[in-house]
């Protein structure tokens, strides 16, 4: 969790419930508030003149998103939808910048935050340089796995479908089905009943 929820709550922020599919915010829009998950998941995606979307992250309790406006005064870099019933905590844009004034710890988080989410924006990118499908989804299996995200912590269980990782890689979900198949002959990942294991 970046922020602790009762600090955000001492310092004015408020509790919003979205419905499934809500747009939460959408690309290209002003940044009034920090959004930071309490429950549920949020996809952060960025949708084509054709209605398909490439998803940047999948958001999961405890996680912040939306932030890059709240540093550099431009608009949303991608749209935040709700997966299912969603709470949120959030605390106005001016309020939130002066609250990581007055906290160092606070706000060293957040450049370690944003640092991580650059680190895996180049993952990503040289795993696309490569054009085989396989490495582009070990890539993202590999980041996951390691930053604990998507993944069942008990047993070791991926929590993305075929179709959200082929949005986060850019491939089409024929071909990932196909290359996690091959992975699976391979041994580099365990497919039951449909389940995915890493």
């Amino acid at each position: 969790m970046i922020i602790d929820i009762n600090t955000l709550l001492a310092w004015g922020a408020v509790y919003k419930k979205v419905s499934p599919g809500e747009l939460i915010f959408s690309e290209g829009a002003e940044c009034s508030y920090y959004n930071q998950l309490v429950s549920g998941t949020v996809r952060w995606v960025n949708i084509d003149e054709e209605g398909k979307e490439y998803i940047q992250t999948i958001i999961e309790p405890g996680e912040c998103f939306g932030e890059i406006p709240l540093f550099d005064d431009g608009v949303y870099a991608a749209s935040a939808i709700a997966d299912e019933e969603v709470v949120l905590i959030r605390l106005r844009k001016i309020t939130f910048l002066q609250l990581i004034k007055e906290n160092y710890e606070i706000h060293f988080a957040f450049t370690k935050l944003l640092a991580k989410r650059v680190r895996f924006k180049f993952l990503i990118l040289k795993s696309i340089a490569y054009h085989a499908p396989e490495v582009r989804i070990a890539a993202l299996l590999n980041y996951l796995k390691k930053e604990n995200k998507n993944f069942c912590s008990n047993c070791n269980q991926l929590k993305l479908t075929r179709q959200q990782i082929a949005d986060m890689t850019g491939l089409r979900v024929e071909t990932v089905i196909r290359s996690m198949r091959n992975m699976h002959h391979k041994g580099e990942i365990v497919i039951e009943r449909g389940k995915v294991f890493y």
